[in-house]
């Protein structure tokens, strides 16, 4: 891929609370907000921070299922509720299951590169608590090929994970394995513990560790492989971004260093009729973030973080491998020795990541890139890591559905 022909910037992100079970505020009988709400709250959050709405010229939208999990389709129609100003401005909404969100900053990219616009204001937004999890399971497969759906689980998605891990177990060993997954569990909730907005906020407990071991895999309850400490959580939220050109951010008045620069990307799709070639390897992943680093020219050892897709946790360890961190085999050693954590080698998922933020399917790829932003200008509150000066780095992986759709993306702080 060669470098982009037009700087192109993200800055003014915002995230609404991902609202799930762990919140205090969360309560499956009593109404919650709609998709209306955490539309209007994560775009006014962001217009705020940029003078309004006069000065967006396009939005794009990512949502997975809107259609069925709130029986509302033609979302883009919903971004000029926001704010008036956005009355008859262009918009899109994307979908690629959990890619869904990334996808939207991919279409605000390409239209700062095909300068049709100068400030596109995109969102990611998933509410999906409107039924119960065994049903939702039922929607949320169709990341997959549904031809698939009969003969796989019931809870389908955690049912591919769990052979994934499985796949693992046999190769290297599950005790081994189950020790860096049980790791990553506890990294998820130590920095979600420092994200106001994360799922796990208010998770109090001591061990992190013991909890999740004391739950062990049981395919009569749920799946063979994994336990619910594996599993990201279901979620309702939304997290907004601009993207700007060099012009975009004259015009809402933000200096460059309050912005994050995107210095490469990368956009994968696997057959999504084939099983993966390897259950325990992520290929796509493998292939995007080679070409992001390749595009920004620099290496994994110049990024000072990097938001990870961790729908499951065996997905997690996988990242590991897939990135180059480790060798087939070793991810799970990479990750039980401390190195993903906040204060490790490479910092992954510093806010929670999808187990420990919480996964609004069509919004994460958004929330990744409003992380890396905050981390990247020092926003990031509580949650705040050392952004070393030799590596100013950071990167975001978005993949939806099995290693189908990956959007890699390389970010360095404006200068």
């Amino acid at each position: 891929m060669n470098k982009l022909r037009r700087k192109v910037y993200m800055t003014a992100g915002y995230n609404t609370i991902s609202l799930g079970t762990g919140r205090k505020e969360f309560n499956p009988k009593k109404s919650r907000p709609g998709l209306e709400y955490y539309i209007k709250e994560a775009g006014q959050g962001t217009l705020k921070q940029i003078g309004g709405a006069k000065n967006v010229d396009e939005g794009a939208i990512g949502n997975f299922m809107s259609p069925r999990f709130n029986k509302q389709g033609h979302i883009a129609g919903l971004i000029p509720m926001i704010d008036d100003e956005l009355q008859y401005k262009p918009c899109i909404r994307t979908e690629g299951a959990c890619a869904s969100g990334a996808l939207a900053l991919m279409s605000g990219i390409r239209s700062i590169l095909a300068e049709t616009a100068d400030v596109v204001l995109t969102i990611g937004v998933e509410v999906q608590n409107t039924m119960k999890a065994i049903y939702g399971a039922d929607v949320l497969a169709g990341a997959g090929w549904y031809q698939k759906r009969k003969n796989g689980h019931a809870y389908f998605f955690p049912g591919q994970f769990s052979d994934r891990a499985g796949a693992y177990y046999e190769k290297y060993g599950m005790e081994y394995a189950r020790k860096g997954m049980g790791r990553w569990f506890r990294n998820a909730v130590e920095n979600a513990r420092l994200c106001s907005t994360a799922q796990e906020y208010h998770n109090k407990v001591d061990d992190i560790e013991a909890l999740y071991h004391k739950v062990k895999p049981n395919g009569k309850a749920f799946v063979d492989n994994l336990n619910v400490f594996d599993c990201s959580k279901v979620s309702d939220a939304a997290s907004a971004i601009v993207i700007v050109s060099e012009e975009g951010l004259k015009r809402i008045g933000i200096p460059k260093n309050e912005a994050v620069e995107i210095i490469g990307y990368s956009q994968k799709e696997r057959n999504l009729t084939n099983d993966p070639p390897d259950l325990t390897e992520l290929t796509a992943i493998k292939k995007a973030a080679k070409e992001a680093l390749d595009s920004a020219g620099i290496t994994i050892n110049d990024l000072a973080t990097i938001e990870v897709h961790d729908c499951f946790s065996i997905a997690g360890i996988l990242s590991t491998e897939a990135l180059g961190f480790a060798k087939p085999g070793e991810g799970a050693k990479f990750v039980a020795e401390g190195n993903t954590a906040r204060d490790g080698k490479i910092p992954l998922n510093t806010t929670g990541g999808l187990i420990g933020w919480g996964h609004p399917t069509g919004g994460t790829g958004v929330h990744q890139a409003v992380t890396i932003w905050e981390q990247l200008t020092g926003r990031a509150g509580e949650a705040q890591i050392e952004i070393p000066k030799d590596r100013p780095y950071g990167m975001t992986i978005n993949m939806g559905g099995d290693d189908v759709t990956v959007v890699a993306i390389v970010y360095k702080r404006g200068e």
